[in-house]
């Protein structure tokens, strides 16, 4: 269920991003940050080989079986994204010392124009494909499989499901986050996400200073499971705590204030990056019997050492080593454009893909390749066309361009 819950979300602010490329500078030069895109473009695609169900009930050829064992850590990609998004809003806030553009309501309406639109549209697809399962089970002998339709999109759900999901509170139950579309979860959390960043986030940082600001937001996070029982737990409150790691990243990269310049220069973050992941894995071992959160925030800080690190090769008019230039190749880069739209869709496209392939009689070998092969394919077709007409129209001119 866990890997059913993926999101990406990836909503992170791919305006503000290209507005940095164009104006951030350092002594006088132009500072490009592609990778963030890069970056995003990556990990939804491993998102997307997560959900991909290459299984027909028997046990996996070898070779396959490897290979969904590494398709584990989806979750992973949902902490990088939550650190992203932190990252991203954040910039333009350190670049003009702690101001939001447009002040609250201005911010608020970007976001809904950025989030909302290709959100329903989604929605909408869902429920379409959802009616017409209904249609055929009443007027003909067809009947959903549910093993054939294994995946993250469910054909059967309730008004409750259907009235959550319109306002992005479905992530807050046990009995809807995961209806519907699974990983529309996660965008219910980012959503709320960005309010608590405006009205708490940067104010804190502004008036009370880095530090204190990454505290409140892991306490607050954290809060719900030790000291109201686990409430909200579908929800992920602790992101919240990831999220002010982005931010902190954000300021520690471009900040010029003496003393985060002074931890910017001095400690190797491309090392502690690798440290804090390797932790990461480490807590994640069943047997420590950890909560979830510690294993995550290990993670979220190896991910906002990373930022920081390429952040300085940026600054400094330098290429990524050549294992991180994977992060500027023009295929990632490119795939970072549309993820939102291809973590929206890849849920039902996955499932209706599988259900057709599991009538034809093929060996579980062919079965599972085609269902990468395939699933790849036409979820990266569908996320870019809707891309183009659910998403792309709302952006602004600047992004286009």
């Amino acid at each position: 269920m866990i890997l059913l819950g993926l999101k990406n979300k990836f909503i992170n602010d791919s305006e503000n991003i290209f507005i940095m490329n164009k104006s951030i500078h350092s002594n006088a030069k132009k500072v490009h940050i592609n990778y963030l895109d890069g970056l995003r473009g990556i990990a939804s695609f491993y998102v997307l080989l997560v959900h991909i169900d290459p299984s027909v009930g028997n046990k996996l050829p070898i070779l396959l079986e490897i290979f969904t064992k590494l398709m584990r850590y989806g979750r992973v990609s949902v902490v990088f994204f939550i650190v992203l998004s932190g990252y991203v809003l954040m910039l333009p806030v350190v670049k003009s010392d702690g101001h939001i553009s447009g002040g609250l309501i201005g911010y608020i309406k970007r976001r809904s124009r950025r989030i909302l639109p290709p959100f329903y549209a989604s929605l909408l697809l869902c429920l379409l494909i959802a009616l017409i399962v209904f249609l055929l089970e009443t007027f003909t002998s067809f009947r959903w499989n549910p093993v054939a339709g294994a995946g993250p999109f469910f054909p059967k759900f309730s008004a409750i499901d259907i009235l959550t999901h319109i306002l992005l509170i479905h992530n807050l139950s046990p009995d809807t986050y995961m209806s519907i579309n699974p990983p529309m979860w996660t965008v219910a959390t980012e959503w709320q996400m960005y309010f608590i960043f405006p009205i708490l986030l940067v104010p804190i940082w502004r008036y009370f200073g880095l530090t204190l600001t990454v505290i409140t937001a892991f306490l607050i996070g954290i809060t719900p499971t030790y000291l109201l029982n686990g409430l909200f737990e579908t929800a992920s409150p602790w992101f919240l705590g990831l999220f002010a790691l982005g931010i902190a990243a954000a300021d520690i990269g471009f900040s010029q204030k003496p003393k985060l310049i002074a931890i910017k220069k001095n400690l190797p973050w491309g090392l502690l990056a690798i440290i804090f992941t390797t932790i990461g894995f480490m807590t994640e071992w069943k047997y420590l019997n950890l909560h979830i959160w510690i294993n995550e925030s290990f993670f979220g800080m190896g991910a906002a050492c990373l930022l920081i690190y390429c952040t300085e090769f940026s600054i400094n008019s330098k290429k990524l080593p050549k294992l991180l230039q994977i992060l500027e190749h023009p295929w990632s880069i490119a795939l970072g454009g549309f993820s939102y739209s291809l973590y929206l869709t890849h849920g039902p496209i996955l499932v209706l893909m599988r259900y057709c392939l599991f009538y034809i009689n093929m060996p579980p070998l062919m079965f599972g390749i085609m269902s990468y092969i395939l699933g790849v394919a036409i979820s990266l077709i569908t996320g870019y066309l809707f891309y183009l007409v659910f998403e792309r129209p709302f952006i602004s001119n600047i992004l286009k361009k």
